[in-house]
């Protein structure tokens, strides 16, 4: 099928049509697909992730991927903190002397100090920064995600081993299921 359809063909790199296209379905359906994979993950709060990190170590030392999961784990999924976000707040917090690091086996492990330790009292009482995601719609975070992308993967085969016809008959379904979502946000 390869250069049988403009737009369609190998991956870019590849010798078929589509290859290295910027615009073409490929590039399209890679966007589609990674969007889906990322989830609906709502924009954290700033001092969130600070929050989070102190309330987990109040409880016992960890090392940086576990207080991740554990974020991760309480709130459902819905929130993953970054390591590019835990790790740099965590030398924060050792900076201000509310966490200490003890090195063992290649890990750090973080406890919070005597200061920290009062910060994290302080916020007794506070609802948990991970409490707000948890609390949401999960299906925005998992299962419209996933079957987003599952339909790009989908949409995707067709246009790699489709014949033209073939094509243009998923584009029409793609149409029509764009369509009803619409319709299902119109409703009251």
């Amino acid at each position: 099928m390869s250069g049988s359809f403009p737009g369609f063909g190998s991956r870019p790199g590849g010798q078929g049509a589509g290859a290295g296209l910027p615009g073409s379905l490929w590039d399209a359906m890679d966007q589609l697909k990674d969007a889906f994979e990322r989830g609906f993950s709502p924009r954290v709060g700033r001092g969130d992730v600070r929050a989070a990190v102190l309330a987990i170590l109040a409880e016992k030392p960890m090392h940086g991927y576990q207080i991740i999961q554990e974020i991760e784990a309480r709130s459902d999924g819905a929130w993953k903190p970054s390591p590019g976000s835990v790790y740099p707040t965590l030398q924060l917090l050792a900076d201000e002397g509310l966490v200490a690091a003890e090195e063992s086996n290649g890990k750090k492990t973080y406890s919070l100090t005597e200061a920290g330790r009062t910060e994290a009292a302080a916020a007794d009482g506070q609802s948990a920064p991970w409490e707000a995601f948890g609390s949401r719609d999960t299906g925005r975070t998992s299962a419209l995600p996933k079957a987003g992308a599952k339909l790009a993967q989908a949409a995707a085969q067709v246009g790699r081993g489709g014949t033209p016809e073939q094509v243009a008959q998923a584009v029409e379904v793609l149409d029509e299921a764009r369509r009803k979502l619409y319709s299902i946000l119109a409703q009251d």
